[in-house]
């Protein structure tokens, strides 16, 4: 079972980069030498998390680290995406919480020793608790704490660090989180949806102009998610449900970025829905960044509908992964090559891409073909998007491990590297094992 790319594809050259990626709170455990944030609150509360389980152990990877240096180190990947838990590395009066810090630096020592380049996201959803308290993201003053959290954090980091992405998927934090609530804090109001969204983006702006000032040597951005919008059936009233259902979920995230101002859908919204926007703020989110991140699994398709703008509807005779998401390739070339015609992009990582599959270890093997086709129709979309002028850079699979796997709990696994939670066993999957080879083989 191999993933293979075409011989002349310049995803086989070197200077492409093929990494793993992770997040703290999905992995890490070890709950109880950080403060608390705003998972630890959604996962106590019945009936968030489908198991009802919480992120407490995880994969106890703040334990385990070095062993999961040494599983990443063996699958001969070029770097490792993963996230810091800002309640680890900052305690509640602001300062810095050395201990935490220290991880973080022996971990990153430690990646570097190796070779593998450490790609860090600086917030993957684990907000302090306590910042939550005061409003979190539908607070204004929490963009100038996570300014204030990354000066700190890049100081005590110095030259460890080959790249910085401000925020993993604004959408998630913003849509999922404070407006339709299924995610932490588990909120629901559009106007808080919009508004967690500006100001998330707001952060990353202001986050962007430390990292230029301290931190000019690394490679700094952002990661977006993309979700494209497909009509039902080709009639107008179906494209422009298709289009708007865009413009909400994908290109309110990256507009601002590139041309300081929200989407059309804006006008369509309520005065009271609409976020509150200062003068100057568009100046501050636009800041050049060095490249984007973008994170692809699925596609959507909707039909108008009287009631509402858009209206999404189930594939229903479609493939699907186990979390009952489409398997659509040919979407993920159509995005990169959509994104590539309406914006003046840099150079663009595919920073997670993969599939939950229901994966069973027998006689310690995981024969995950399912997820081998996966990466490999995926990887092949990628070079087609290359091969039509789209400059991708690096991909990484997401994950690294079973994890934590949010409101679906330990239910759902995206590993490439199966983890028995009982025992902590780490396997390597055949999807982990083609991978490597495919990586091994430029």
């Amino acid at each position: 079972m191999k993933i293979t790319l075409p011989p002349e594809s310049p995803m086989l050259s070197k200077d492409f980069t093929f990494g793993v990626a992770t997040a703290s709170f999905q992995i890490e455990g070890a709950a109880d030498t950080r403060l608390p944030c705003i998972w630890d609150t959604f996962c106590a509360q019945a009936g968030n998390i489908r198991d009802g389980s919480d992120g407490k152990q995880a994969c106890e990877h703040v334990k385990l680290w070095q062993e999961d240096v040494e599983l990443i180190e063996s699958l001969s990947v070029d770097a490792y995406r993963f996230s810091i838990s800002w309640p680890r590395v900052i305690k509640q009066d602001g300062s810095l919480n050395q201990d935490g810090v220290d991880f973080y630096i022996h971990l990153l020592d430690r990646l570097n020793a190796k070779g593998i380049k450490p790609y860090v996201t600086l917030y993957h959803w684990d907000l302090p608790q306590h910042i939550e308290d005061e409003g979190g993201w539908l607070n204004r003053k929490t963009a100038f704490l996570f300014q204030d959290y990354v000066e700190k954090i890049v100081i005590a980091l110095g030259d460890r660090v080959y790249s910085y992405a401000t925020f993993n998927e604004p959408f998630c934090s913003a849509f999922l989180g404070y407006e339709i609530g299924i995610h932490a804090p588990g909120k629901t109001k559009v106007a808080f949806g919009r508004q967690a969204a500006h100001h998330i983006l707001l952060a990353h702006g202001l986050g962007m102009q430390v990292l230029q000032q301290l931190s000019p040597n690394t490679e700094n951005g952002i990661v977006l998610n993309f979700t494209p919008c497909y009509p039902h059936t080709q009639t107008p009233k179906d494209i422009t449900a298709a289009r708007k259902a865009d413009e909400y979920m994908n290109q309110w995230y990256i507009k601002p970025l590139f041309d300081k101002c929200y989407p059309e859908i804006i006008n369509d919204l309520a005065q009271a829905d609409r976020p509150i926007v200062e003068p100057g703020d568009f100046d501050i989110i636009a800041q050049k960044i060095d490249f984007l991140g973008i994170n692809f699994y699925t596609r959507a398709v909707y039909e108008a509908n009287p009631d509402t703008l858009y209206a999404q509807i189930d594939m229903l005779n479609a493939p699907k992964t186990d979390i009952g998401w489409e398997i659509y390739p040919q979407a993920f070339t159509d995005l990169l090559v959509s994104l590539h015609n309406a914006y003046n992009l840099p150079p663009i990582f595919i920073t997670e891409n993969g599939a939950a599959m229901p994966d069973k270890i027998i006689d310690g093997k995981v024969m995950d073909t399912d997820r081998i086709d996966y990466y490999q129709s995926h990887l092949n979309a990628v070079n087609n998007a290359i091969t039509q002028g789209v400059n991708v850079k690096g991909y990484f699979a997401w994950s690294l491990m079973d994890n934590f796997e949010w409101a679906e709990g330990y239910l759902k696994r995206f590993g490439i590297v199966y983890v028995d939670y009982q025992t902590q066993q780490r396997t390597i999957k055949a999807s982990g094992l083609a991978y490597r080879d495919l990586i091994g083989s430029r």
